[in-house]
């Protein structure tokens, strides 16, 4: 659940409610606000702040400003003239559909970078590369767009294993040490099923890399790293799921590139030699033919 819905939903005392209100109608204006100026704006006590920051699950108001600062900048940028769940309309052309679909694509992949920070992708991509086994854990659309990331990584050598019997996914992660790591995709962060196998990782030592919404979800609060996907899209009233896949896809990419290039002369070396014994595909196009 994003910050703001927890602020319009939660159940506050009086004195909270004050400042929620400041929070919801002037989120621009913290910025620069100390939990004395805060206070002091709202008509209140610095522990008052405190106590909403604790319900809420942070561990103050340095913390809850910060990440609530953060969603507020996700929300107020991309997508503004681009609804996520219907990008087009009935009266569109064909071309108008095609226009405003790369439109929508376009920007999902710019909101999924502006995310993406350094410190963070470097600790995913030493644990991808320590990893001796990494298994994926996943249901039905995400499992099948993980499959090519899967693909992919095993060509270069790194095992990447899914767990796609339903009902085996605990037995699985039974399987893992804490010299593998596993990769979760829930675009909720709340699969009931996922969250299950999380525990047994978490209690075994494994690390774990949590891919899915932004905001406050028990996956990502539960996993080693996190990742996140475009958030935009309601659960059913949408025509597909296209900004949610498109940044699942984008993600794995850019997994399998940091750790592709962390031995990149070795491996394109070998897809090379591998590809020329295997591909006998027949080409007309010159673009397409090997030297």
């Amino acid at each position: 659940m994003l910050i703001k819905e927890q602020l319009q939903t939660l159940h506050f005392s009086s004195a909270e409610q004050v400042t929620v209100d400041f929070l919801l109608h002037y989120p621009e204006k913290i910025a620069d606000l100390t939990i004395q100026a805060l206070a002091k704006q709202t008509f209140n006590q610095p522990s008052t702040i405190v106590r909403l920051a604790k319900k809420m699950n942070f561990n103050g108001w340095k913390d809850l400003k910060k990440a609530y600062l953060e969603e507020w900048a996700y929300l107020s940028r991309h997508f503004t003239k681009t609804d996520a769940n219907l990008p087009f309309n009935k009266t569109d052309s064909i071309m108008t559909i095609t226009k405003k679909m790369a439109s929508l694509e376009q920007s999902a992949i710019s909101d999924i970078y502006s995310l993406l920070e350094h410190q963070n992708l470097a600790a995913i991509k030493k644990m991808l590369l320590e990893s001796n086994t990494i298994r994926i854990f996943s249901q039905n659309a995400n499992l099948l767009i993980s499959k090519d990331f899967a693909l992919k990584m095993n060509r270069i050598g790194k095992q990447v294993l899914h767990s796609d019997i339903k009902g085996e996914e605990r037995y699985e992660a039974y399987t893992l040490t804490p010299k593998d790591c596993a990769i979760f995709i829930s675009y909720t962060g709340e699969n009931k099923s996922l969250l299950a196998v999380n525990t047994i990782l978490k209690k075994n030592n494994v690390p774990t890399i949590a891919i899915t919404s932004i905001g406050d979800n028990t996956l990502s609060r539960a996993c080693t790293c996190f990742l996140p996907i475009t958030t935009r899209e309601k659960l059913y009233s949408k025509i597909g799921i296209f900004t949610s896949n498109i940044s699942i896809i984008y993600l794995l990419d850019v997994l399998y590139a940091i750790v592709f290039s962390a031995n990149y002369d070795n491996n394109l070396r070998q897809l090379r030699e591998k590809g020329r014994v295997v591909d006998k595909r027949i080409i007309n196009t010159d673009i397409m033919k090997e030297n």
